[in-house]
């Protein structure tokens, strides 16, 4: 008779409970709002403007529960310092990351860049509905300036939007390259530190910390 060996011990993997359910449904549900404002965006405005304040509305959430909710949810958490940030950069470069349990720098920052734009873009959005709430501004960025200027009411109105609209493509243009940095920065994570994190934003579950990981 052989001995066994450990090959032979089925062996488990211990999960943990990371993403609570509102993380989960804020995140999905700010994706699928994404994607709709982006793909009604001038073609179906109502649906777009529906989307857009769903966003808004995700956004506001996600900014509360930043501060009163579960662990791994709250921005005291998983906000690092820059230095941090660029030191966790620097080892990925080399290959050398720590794995987190919940968001790394990386992720956290990435995570800050999308509230700031989404925000902006939501906003700058909203001012778009009613040309009327451009005068709730006290002073607008230096792309608009001109409009303000123009001695003509209806030029200078018809500026103002035209400045504002581009405004909004440009923020908006910019959550499209920010989404797939955050795809392209979670597929190398999986893949480094051999975890589905897709899955585990479903699920809600990881993989256990292991001694060289930080939790």
């Amino acid at each position: 008779m052989t001995e066994a060996t450990t090959h032979d011990v089925p062996q488990t993997i211990e999960a943990v409970r990371v993403w609570d359910p509102l993380v989960r449904v804020f995140h999905w549900g700010l994706v699928a709002a994404f994607a709709t404002a982006w793909l009604t965006a001038d073609e179906l405005q109502p649906v777009h403007e529906v989307a857009g304040y769903a966003v808004a509305g995700l956004v506001a959430v996600r900014l509360v529960w930043g501060l009163v909710g579960s662990r791994y949810a709250r921005f005291a958490q998983f906000l690092k310092r820059p230095g941090e940030t660029l030191a966790y950069l620097g080892d990925m470069s080399r290959g050398r990351e720590r794995r987190y349990l919940g968001h790394n720098p990386a992720g956290a920052a990435m995570i800050v860049a999308l509230l700031v734009t989404l925000s902006g873009t939501a906003f700058t959005g909203w001012l778009m509905e009613e040309p009327d709430r451009l005068a709730m501004l006290p002073s607008m960025p230096a792309i608009v300036a001109p409009a303000w200027a123009d001695d003509d009411g209806h030029e200078h109105g018809a500026r103002g939007e035209d400045a504002l609209e581009e405004i909004h493509e440009t923020l908006a243009n910019l959550l499209l390259l920010l989404a797939a940095l955050h795809v392209g920065g979670v597929v190398l994570a999986s893949l480094r530190h051999h975890e589905n994190l897709a899955r585990a934003m479903l699920t809600g579950d990881k993989r256990a910390p292991g001694p060289d990981d930080i939790a």
